[in-house]
């Protein structure tokens, strides 16, 4: 993937799959009421076909996101950049030079890292000019905006999928056994907080973030059942009076589970808004494998699709955007060096101070003792100054370490 206009092949190649894709959406028909006029006068009202009513409203918006996506990429068909081979960079000559790459800190996830079949972006040699790197962050702020809505689309289409038997099946008998004793504590305290019990969750790593969203959605959906058990006993025996207690004891306890699995629910909701970039859950990857629906599918897999694209686009850009700080970095630590280095030089005596002759110039210091006195001092500075060059040079090249596999990568 590259920030680059598509070729003329690629684009009709991609509409091509895409109606492919989308021409089994014609037949999904649902009969929605309509009011005509016949011609002796009368007005009746007729049941019309119409698409399914969430394929008539996703369906454009998924086109549109993708046209919008395609015409961001078609404003880089002239741009100040272009791509080389990771990891291998041809020099001047017939060598090669191999540069890895640093994966940057403002990644959007812990999975987008190094991946060596990814393109390189080459960039000038005193970086990006302002207005494409203004070009650039606005099709970044865009693309998050496509982002977000095709995920919006993608997780109301999960949400209205049936969850499909093997997954209930799999789920534990109890929500404690799910979840494991720290987290059941703190769901099931009298005073319960999101953000703190997520403050103290170990959400290190993706998977473990993800193994924890497994555990929350799967007690949420445990506690869901078990209240819509005690419910469905409350009512086959709420008639009989002689089981009074008994209908107390089932209320109470369909009361509870209700509440836990809403508290289940609000603290998944709150770790997908603090990891937004988290992928699909068990429960949502049963949804897709188990699913029925062509309507549901083909909504599901199009928003995927652009929610792809859209995440691609934008790791692109970031790409982009951090080279050019380095290179921008690199060439302000060169001119920074290159100057402190015309003073130290400035600062020195001129070659017309010093004799031809060593013995000669070792005389004159013995016969002045002024002479001698000033040559010292003047000794004495030049070394402090050539420490304090060293210095400088090894602080700037520990400084610029993790830029200068960026050396090669420029005009």
């Amino acid at each position: 993937m590259e920030v680059r206009a598509t070729s003329t092949t690629k684009r009709s190649m991609w509409h091509r799959e895409m109606e492919l894709l989308l021409c089994v959406s014609d037949s999904i028909l649902e009969l929605v009421p309509s009011m005509q006029d016949f011609p002796s006068g009368a007005t009746f009202e007729v049941m019309v076909p119409r698409p399914r009513s969430d394929i008539y409203v996703n369906l454009p918006a998924l086109k549109k996101l993708d046209t919008m996506l395609l015409s961001i990429l078609d404003e880089f068909c002239t741009s100040e950049f272009c791509y080389v081979d990771r990891g291998v960079v041809v020099a001047a000559g017939d060598e090669t030079e191999t540069f890895p790459f640093s994966s940057s800190s403002s990644r959007l996830s812990s999975s987008q890292e190094e991946k060596w079949w990814l393109p390189f972006p080459k960039i000038p040699q005193n970086g990006l000019s302002e207005d494409t790197r203004r070009r650039l962050q606005q099709c970044r702020e865009c693309t998050n905006q496509i982002l977000k809505a095709a995920k919006a689309i993608n997780s109301s289409v999960l949400t209205e999928m049936e969850i499909p038997n093997a997954y209930l099946e799999s789920l534990p008998k109890s929500g404690k056994a799910c979840l494991g004793e720290n987290i059941y504590r703190h769901i099931t305290a009298h005073r319960f907080s999101p953000d703190f019990l997520l403050d103290y969750l170990d959400l290190s790593s993706e998977y473990s973030t993800l193994e924890i969203a497994n555990r929350i959605e799967a007690a949420a959906h445990i506690w869901r059942k078990k209240c819509l058990q005690k419910q469905k006993v409350h009512a086959r025996v709420g008639k009989k009076s002689s089981w009074g207690g008994k209908v107390k004891g089932f209320v109470g306890e369909a009361q509870r589970s209700k509440l836990l699995a809403r508290r289940a629910e609000t603290l998944l909701h709150s770790l997908r808004l603090r990891f937004p970039a988290l992928p699909q859950t068990t429960l949502d990857m049963n949804k897709i494998q188990y699913n029925k629906d062509v309507g549901h599918s083909i909504i599901e897999s199009y928003s995927r699709v652009m929610e792809s694209l859209a995440f691609s686009i934008m790791a692109r850009i970031d790409d982009l955007l951090y080279v050019d700080d380095a290179t921008k970095q690199r060439a302000a630590a060169e001119s920074s060096s290159l100057y402190d280095q015309g003073r130290l030089e400035g600062a020195l005596p001129k070659q017309k101070w010093m004799s031809s002759s060593s013995f000669s110039f070792q005389h004159n210091l013995s016969a002045s003792p002024s002479l001698l006195s000033k040559f010292d001092s003047f000794h004495k500075k030049l070394r402090i100054s050539s420490a304090r060059r060293h210095h400088f040079a090894k602080k700037s090249k520990l400084k610029d370490s993790p830029i200068q596999t960026l050396q090669k990568l420029t005009f």
